[in-house]
């Protein structure tokens, strides 16, 4: 992987610099699209972050995610980003909602939606950004959710309490 420089935004969300993620400090604002997948039965595709992420590795979040480069918007990021971590290429996807983080990371993240009918064996995940892929039905994420909620990113918690 070639190091890219991430886009650094203002309070407003207007574009104010680039950094490479190693660079990034606490005060830094940047920019996230992520991507909910559910299918026509309502179930939740989330994916296992891969192990050796630098950030909430093992964790189960959103079927894709990603920090926006420089040349990028958000649209373009999570169209790279799905056809790179899950292969889905020709697809439409709806944006959602945007929506400021601020706790250990300070980033926008815009949401985006998909309905899509697929087993896990059609997609093909990338290994160097997702360990496991895997349907959970609403009763599941719910269970899990008020047991285990460690095993979830933040910001995923937070997409489960708007969508479910």
């Amino acid at each position: 992987m070639k190091a890219e420089k991430n886009i650094i935004v203002n309070e407003k969300d207007e574009v104010i610099g680039y950094k490479l993620r190693s660079e990034i400090q606490s005060e830094d604002i940047y920019r996230v699209s992520c991507l909910w997948i559910t299918n026509t039965a309502w179930d939740v595709l989330l994916a296992q972050r891969w192990f050796l992420k630098t950030n909430n590795p093992g964790m189960w979040g959103s079927a894709v995610a990603g920090t926006v480069e420089k040349g990028e918007d958000y649209e373009s990021n999570i169209y790279k980003e799905t056809e790179e971590e899950i292969g889905l290429a020709w697809v439409k996807l709806v944006e959602w909602k945007k929506v400021r983080h601020v706790w250990q990371h300070n980033f926008f993240c815009q949401w985006y939606t998909l309905v899509i009918d697929k087993e896990i064996s059609e997609f093909r995940k990338e290994e160097w950004a997702v360990e496991s892929l895997r349907w959970f039905t609403p009763e599941e994420i719910k269970n899990l959710t008020s047991r285990s909620p460690s095993i979830f990113t933040r910001s995923t918690l937070d997409m489960l309490e708007w969508k479910l």
